[in-house]
């Protein structure tokens, strides 16, 4: 019933933005922290940065200060919006968030990936 949807990803030239969504939906008890996660060929998946509940945030250092992370509870949905792309920004981006769906117990889900490829 649950499901984790990224959508937002496409070609942008280096030093253009794009902004990504991560929206959750079904019978939904709570939320608790969400991540967005990348995975570029040829490397291993890495963590981008995670957003609390109560929205702190933690980035990892490769894209602190261009990229941010934010969320709104009531629609169920996370945001990452990056700015000043580099081509080594590419990479499938993920969502992750540790979802309770309703009279059930909390577990990590995935989304799908959304495409990014940075390039002039």
């Amino acid at each position: 019933q649950v499901q984790l949807v990224e959508s937002g990803g496409g070609l942008v030239q280096p030093g253009g933005s794009l902004r990504l969504s991560c929206a959750a939906s079904g019978r939904i008890n709570s939320i608790n922290t969400m991540a967005w996660y990348r995975q570029a060929p040829g490397k291993q998946r890495e963590l981008v940065g995670t957003i609390t509940r109560s929205s702190d945030t933690n980035y990892a250092d490769s894209v602190r200060g261009r990229f941010t992370i934010s969320r709104d509870n009531a629609k169920n949905t996370a945001y990452l919006q990056m700015n000043s792309l580099k081509p080594e920004d590419t990479a499938v981006y993920y969502c992750n968030a540790q979802i309770r769906p309703w009279n059930s117990i909390t577990r990590d889900y995935w989304g799908q990936g959304t495409q990014v490829t940075v390039s002039s």
